[in-house]
Protein backbone atom coordinates (compact mmCIF):
# COMPACT_ATOMS: atom_id res chain seq x y z
CA UNK A 1 0.00 0.00 0.00
CA UNK A 2 1.12 3.28 -0.94
CA UNK A 3 2.26 5.60 1.80
CA UNK A 4 -0.36 8.34 0.34
CA UNK A 5 -3.10 5.91 -0.12
CA UNK A 6 -2.37 4.85 3.96
CA UNK A 7 -1.92 9.02 4.84
CA UNK A 8 -5.64 9.57 3.37
CA UNK A 9 -7.15 7.08 5.20
CA UNK A 10 -5.56 8.22 8.41
CA UNK A 11 -6.67 11.57 7.83
CA UNK A 12 -10.14 10.71 6.66
CA UNK A 13 -10.59 8.39 10.37
CA UNK A 14 -8.93 10.95 12.54
CA UNK A 15 -11.27 13.64 11.41
CA UNK A 16 -14.09 11.02 11.85
CA UNK A 17 -13.15 10.66 15.07
CA UNK A 18 -12.59 13.97 16.20
CA UNK A 19 -15.79 16.02 14.21
CA UNK A 20 -17.72 13.05 13.57
CA UNK A 21 -17.99 10.81 16.95
CA UNK A 22 -16.74 13.75 19.02
CA UNK A 23 -13.86 12.20 20.46
CA UNK A 24 -10.98 14.29 22.35
CA UNK A 25 -7.52 14.68 20.89
CA UNK A 26 -6.24 12.39 23.60
CA UNK A 27 -8.95 10.32 23.29
CA UNK A 28 -8.00 9.63 19.20
CA UNK A 29 -4.65 9.57 20.39
CA UNK A 30 -5.04 6.26 22.83
CA UNK A 31 -7.22 4.62 20.32
CA UNK A 32 -5.14 5.04 16.93
CA UNK A 33 -1.78 4.60 19.10
CA UNK A 34 0.29 7.84 18.41
CA UNK A 35 1.10 10.94 20.48
CA UNK A 36 -1.16 13.81 21.12
CA UNK A 37 0.72 15.89 19.08
CA UNK A 38 0.26 13.63 16.03
CA UNK A 39 -3.63 14.08 16.18
CA UNK A 40 -3.25 17.81 16.15
CA UNK A 41 -0.59 17.57 12.44
CA UNK A 42 -3.09 14.89 11.18
CA UNK A 43 -6.08 17.10 11.61
CA UNK A 44 -4.21 20.26 10.53
CA UNK A 45 -3.21 18.17 7.38
CA UNK A 46 -6.83 17.03 6.92
CA UNK A 47 -8.18 20.09 6.52
CA UNK A 48 -5.23 21.52 4.39
CA UNK A 49 -6.01 18.74 2.21
CA UNK A 50 -9.61 19.15 1.83
CA UNK A 51 -9.68 15.37 3.64
CA UNK A 52 -12.53 16.99 6.06
CA UNK A 53 -14.93 18.49 3.41
CA UNK A 54 -14.71 15.37 1.22
CA UNK A 55 -15.31 12.75 3.75
CA UNK A 56 -16.62 13.83 7.10
CA UNK A 57 -19.84 15.82 5.00
CA UNK A 58 -20.62 12.95 3.25
CA UNK A 59 -18.63 9.44 2.94
CA UNK A 60 -17.13 9.42 6.61
CA UNK A 61 -20.21 10.16 8.18
CA UNK A 62 -22.73 7.67 6.54
CA UNK A 63 -19.90 5.41 7.51
CA UNK A 64 -19.95 6.78 11.23
CA UNK A 65 -23.95 5.83 11.17
CA UNK A 66 -23.54 2.58 9.50
CA UNK A 67 -21.28 1.76 12.39
CA UNK A 68 -24.13 2.57 15.40
CA UNK A 69 -26.71 0.47 12.79
CA UNK A 70 -24.10 -2.52 12.97
CA UNK A 71 -23.64 -1.99 16.81
CA UNK A 72 -27.48 -1.98 17.55
CA UNK A 73 -28.50 -4.88 14.92
CA UNK A 74 -25.84 -7.24 16.34
CA UNK A 75 -25.68 -6.05 20.01
CA UNK A 76 -21.87 -5.47 19.68
CA UNK A 77 -19.55 -3.77 21.77
CA UNK A 78 -18.18 -1.67 18.83
CA UNK A 79 -17.70 -1.75 15.02
CA UNK A 80 -14.85 -0.45 12.65
CA UNK A 81 -15.39 0.34 9.03
CA UNK A 82 -12.51 0.81 6.59
CA UNK A 83 -13.99 3.14 3.67
CA UNK A 84 -11.91 2.66 0.03
CA UNK A 85 -12.52 2.95 -3.09
CA UNK A 86 -12.06 1.07 -6.35
CA UNK A 87 -8.79 2.02 -6.52
CA UNK A 88 -7.72 0.57 -2.78
CA UNK A 89 -6.47 -2.81 -1.25
CA UNK A 90 -9.51 -3.62 0.59
CA UNK A 91 -8.24 -5.95 2.51
CA UNK A 92 -5.21 -3.91 3.28
CA UNK A 93 -7.07 -1.21 4.33
CA UNK A 94 -9.22 -3.32 6.44
CA UNK A 95 -6.24 -4.76 8.23
CA UNK A 96 -4.85 -1.61 9.02
CA UNK A 97 -8.45 -0.35 10.63
CA UNK A 98 -7.92 -3.62 12.45
CA UNK A 99 -4.17 -3.15 13.80
CA UNK A 100 -5.56 0.46 14.80
CA UNK A 101 -8.81 -0.59 16.41
CA UNK A 102 -6.16 -3.62 18.66
CA UNK A 103 -4.67 -0.94 19.98
CA UNK A 104 -8.02 0.28 21.30
CA UNK A 105 -9.11 -2.72 22.70
CA UNK A 106 -6.43 -4.49 24.11
CA UNK A 107 -5.58 -3.07 27.46
CA UNK A 108 -2.85 -3.62 30.25
CA UNK A 109 -2.87 -7.31 31.76
CA UNK A 110 -5.10 -8.45 28.87
CA UNK A 111 -4.01 -12.47 27.81
CA UNK A 112 -4.84 -12.34 24.23
CA UNK A 113 -5.01 -15.45 21.71
CA UNK A 114 -3.99 -14.77 18.25
CA UNK A 115 -5.29 -17.28 14.94
CA UNK A 116 -3.86 -17.37 11.98
CA UNK A 117 -4.28 -16.45 8.07
CA UNK A 118 -3.96 -13.70 5.45
CA UNK A 119 -5.55 -11.07 7.34
CA UNK A 120 -3.91 -11.57 10.87
CA UNK A 121 -0.88 -11.72 9.05
CA UNK A 122 -1.50 -8.10 7.21
CA UNK A 123 -2.69 -6.96 11.35
CA UNK A 124 0.30 -7.99 12.43
CA UNK A 125 2.74 -5.87 10.04
CA UNK A 126 0.30 -3.28 10.37
CA UNK A 127 -0.23 -2.73 14.18
CA UNK A 128 2.11 -0.04 15.75
CA UNK A 129 5.26 -0.76 18.26
CA UNK A 130 3.57 0.40 21.62
CA UNK A 131 4.50 -1.11 24.40
CA UNK A 132 1.58 -2.70 26.48
CA UNK A 133 2.43 -3.55 30.19
CA UNK A 134 1.57 -7.05 31.67
CA UNK A 135 0.13 -8.63 28.42
CA UNK A 136 0.48 -12.00 27.04
CA UNK A 137 -0.21 -13.68 23.24
CA UNK A 138 -1.06 -17.22 23.10
CA UNK A 139 -0.92 -19.50 19.88
CA UNK A 140 -4.89 -20.75 19.60
CA UNK A 141 -4.36 -23.35 16.67
CA UNK A 142 -1.41 -25.83 16.05
CA UNK A 143 1.68 -25.35 13.59
CA UNK A 144 0.84 -25.95 10.23
CA UNK A 145 3.17 -26.11 6.87
CA UNK A 146 2.36 -24.27 3.74
CA UNK A 147 5.08 -22.42 1.65
CA UNK A 148 2.67 -19.94 0.81
CA UNK A 149 0.29 -19.28 3.75
CA UNK A 150 0.88 -17.28 7.00
CA UNK A 151 1.68 -19.40 9.81
CA UNK A 152 0.02 -19.30 13.41
CA UNK A 153 3.02 -19.01 15.10
CA UNK A 154 4.06 -16.40 12.55
CA UNK A 155 1.11 -13.93 13.44
CA UNK A 156 1.22 -14.78 16.90
CA UNK A 157 4.75 -13.74 17.89
CA UNK A 158 4.84 -10.93 15.16
CA UNK A 159 2.28 -9.57 17.19
CA UNK A 160 3.67 -9.91 20.12
CA UNK A 161 7.00 -8.75 19.19
CA UNK A 162 5.09 -5.26 18.02
CA UNK A 163 2.90 -5.21 21.72
CA UNK A 164 6.20 -6.17 23.83
CA UNK A 165 3.89 -9.04 25.61
CA UNK A 166 5.31 -12.42 26.96
CA UNK A 167 4.89 -15.13 24.19
CA UNK A 168 2.99 -18.55 24.75
CA UNK A 169 3.28 -21.19 21.85
CA UNK A 170 1.71 -24.08 21.01
CA UNK A 171 3.97 -27.16 20.76
CA UNK A 172 1.33 -29.19 18.19
CA UNK A 173 0.82 -29.63 14.70
CA UNK A 174 -2.74 -28.39 13.78
CA UNK A 175 -4.09 -31.38 12.52
CA UNK A 176 -2.53 -34.93 13.54
CA UNK A 177 -3.09 -38.47 11.18
CA UNK A 178 -5.28 -40.12 13.71
CA UNK A 179 -7.70 -39.12 16.37
CA UNK A 180 -5.84 -41.12 18.66
CA UNK A 181 -2.59 -39.53 18.32
CA UNK A 182 -4.77 -36.17 18.74
CA UNK A 183 -5.42 -37.54 22.21
CA UNK A 184 -2.62 -38.75 23.19
CA UNK A 185 -0.22 -35.25 22.34
CA UNK A 186 -3.45 -33.28 23.81
CA UNK A 187 -3.03 -35.50 27.30
CA UNK A 188 1.35 -34.81 26.84
CA UNK A 189 2.07 -32.45 30.17
CA UNK A 190 3.40 -29.16 28.45
CA UNK A 191 0.76 -29.34 25.56
CA UNK A 192 -1.95 -30.25 28.09
CA UNK A 193 -0.91 -26.87 30.05
CA UNK A 194 -0.52 -24.66 26.57
CA UNK A 195 -4.07 -25.73 25.77
CA UNK A 196 -5.36 -25.31 29.18
CA UNK A 197 -4.15 -21.46 28.94
CA UNK A 198 -6.63 -21.22 25.99
CA UNK A 199 -9.55 -20.72 28.95
CA UNK A 200 -8.19 -17.84 30.52
CA UNK A 201 -8.46 -15.33 27.17
CA UNK A 202 -9.65 -11.59 27.72
CA UNK A 203 -9.00 -11.42 23.81
CA UNK A 204 -9.07 -13.25 20.93
CA UNK A 205 -8.00 -12.11 17.62
CA UNK A 206 -9.81 -14.18 14.80
CA UNK A 207 -10.77 -13.78 11.00
CA UNK A 208 -13.69 -16.29 8.89
CA UNK A 209 -13.08 -18.63 5.88
CA UNK A 210 -15.92 -19.56 3.73
CA UNK A 211 -16.74 -22.83 2.85
CA UNK A 212 -15.61 -23.04 -0.97
CA UNK A 213 -13.37 -25.67 -2.34
CA UNK A 214 -10.61 -22.94 -2.46
CA UNK A 215 -10.62 -22.02 1.23
CA UNK A 216 -7.57 -21.56 3.08
CA UNK A 217 -7.72 -24.55 5.05
CA UNK A 218 -7.01 -26.67 2.48
CA UNK A 219 -4.38 -24.95 1.42
CA UNK A 220 -2.71 -25.17 4.48
CA UNK A 221 -3.29 -29.38 4.67
CA UNK A 222 -5.77 -29.06 7.51
CA UNK A 223 -9.00 -30.07 5.58
CA UNK A 224 -9.55 -32.21 2.48
CA UNK A 225 -11.94 -32.08 0.01
CA UNK A 226 -13.59 -35.54 1.59
CA UNK A 227 -13.66 -32.92 5.33
CA UNK A 228 -14.90 -29.82 3.46
CA UNK A 229 -18.16 -31.94 2.15
CA UNK A 230 -18.83 -34.20 5.16
CA UNK A 231 -18.82 -30.43 6.57
CA UNK A 232 -20.98 -28.75 4.16
CA UNK A 233 -23.49 -31.71 4.22
CA UNK A 234 -23.57 -30.85 7.88
CA UNK A 235 -24.82 -27.26 7.47
CA UNK A 236 -21.19 -25.59 7.78
CA UNK A 237 -21.27 -22.27 6.22
CA UNK A 238 -18.01 -20.69 7.52
CA UNK A 239 -14.36 -21.10 9.39
CA UNK A 240 -13.59 -19.87 12.87
CA UNK A 241 -9.92 -20.69 14.40
CA UNK A 242 -10.21 -23.63 11.49
CA UNK A 243 -13.37 -24.84 13.19
CA UNK A 244 -16.39 -25.45 11.01
CA UNK A 245 -19.41 -23.55 12.43
CA UNK A 246 -22.88 -23.96 10.70
CA UNK A 247 -25.67 -20.52 10.04
CA UNK A 248 -26.37 -20.20 14.36
CA UNK A 249 -22.78 -20.22 14.44
CA UNK A 250 -22.54 -23.55 16.62
CA UNK A 251 -19.52 -25.73 16.16
CA UNK A 252 -19.96 -28.26 13.54
CA UNK A 253 -19.66 -31.70 14.30
CA UNK A 254 -17.26 -33.89 12.04
CA UNK A 255 -14.42 -36.64 12.05
CA UNK A 256 -11.09 -33.83 11.61
CA UNK A 257 -12.67 -32.43 14.80
CA UNK A 258 -11.17 -35.19 16.85
CA UNK A 259 -7.64 -34.57 14.72
CA UNK A 260 -7.18 -31.03 15.10
CA UNK A 261 -5.62 -28.86 18.23
CA UNK A 262 -7.13 -25.74 18.11
CA UNK A 263 -9.16 -23.46 19.98
CA UNK A 264 -13.29 -24.98 20.33
CA UNK A 265 -15.87 -22.77 19.32
CA UNK A 266 -17.36 -22.64 23.09
CA UNK A 267 -13.86 -21.80 24.43
CA UNK A 268 -13.39 -18.72 22.19
CA UNK A 269 -16.83 -17.79 23.41
CA UNK A 270 -15.42 -17.60 26.89
CA UNK A 271 -13.11 -14.49 25.80
CA UNK A 272 -14.54 -11.33 27.09
CA UNK A 273 -13.26 -9.25 24.01
CA UNK A 274 -14.15 -11.12 20.82
CA UNK A 275 -12.31 -9.38 17.73
CA UNK A 276 -13.38 -10.38 14.39
CA UNK A 277 -11.51 -9.11 11.42
CA UNK A 278 -13.09 -9.72 7.52
CA UNK A 279 -13.23 -7.84 4.23
CA UNK A 280 -15.04 -9.22 1.36
CA UNK A 281 -18.46 -9.83 0.22
CA UNK A 282 -17.38 -14.09 -0.10
CA UNK A 283 -17.04 -14.04 3.58
CA UNK A 284 -20.77 -12.53 4.35
CA UNK A 285 -22.50 -15.92 5.20
CA UNK A 286 -19.16 -16.70 7.58
CA UNK A 287 -19.47 -13.39 9.30
CA UNK A 288 -23.50 -13.38 9.71
CA UNK A 289 -23.09 -17.03 11.20
CA UNK A 290 -20.53 -15.70 13.97
CA UNK A 291 -22.50 -12.64 14.89
CA UNK A 292 -25.53 -14.75 15.47
CA UNK A 293 -23.63 -17.43 17.37
CA UNK A 294 -22.13 -14.63 19.48
CA UNK A 295 -18.62 -15.40 18.68
CA UNK A 296 -17.84 -11.37 17.96
CA UNK A 297 -17.73 -8.20 20.55
CA UNK A 298 -16.11 -6.38 18.53
CA UNK A 299 -15.96 -6.06 14.83
CA UNK A 300 -14.04 -4.81 11.88
CA UNK A 301 -14.84 -5.09 8.41
CA UNK A 302 -14.68 -2.91 5.08
CA UNK A 303 -17.56 -0.52 4.21
CA UNK A 304 -19.13 -2.76 0.96
CA UNK A 305 -19.08 -6.36 3.53
CA UNK A 306 -20.52 -3.58 6.51
CA UNK A 307 -23.51 -2.45 3.60
CA UNK A 308 -24.51 -5.73 3.08
CA UNK A 309 -24.59 -7.21 6.72
CA UNK A 310 -26.75 -4.45 7.45
CA UNK A 311 -29.08 -5.05 4.07
CA UNK A 312 -28.95 -8.65 4.80
CA UNK A 313 -32.06 -10.27 6.48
Amino acid sequence: MQNGTRNSHLLANVALLYYGEGLTQNEIANRIGVSRASVVNYLREGRERGVVDIHISGQALASSSLSRDLRKKFNLTDVYIAQFTTNDNALALTAYTGAMALMDIVQPGDHMGVAWGETIKQIADQLPHAQIKNISVSQIIGAMYSTRLPSAEGCSIKIANRIGAEYFTLHAPAILSSAQLAKTLKNEPTIKAQLERLNTLDVVLFSVGDCSDTTHLVDAGIADQADMNEARAKGAVGIVCSRFIDSEGAQVDIELNERLISIEVPELKNAKKRVLVASGLAKLDAVKAALKGGLVTHLVLDEELAHALINNE
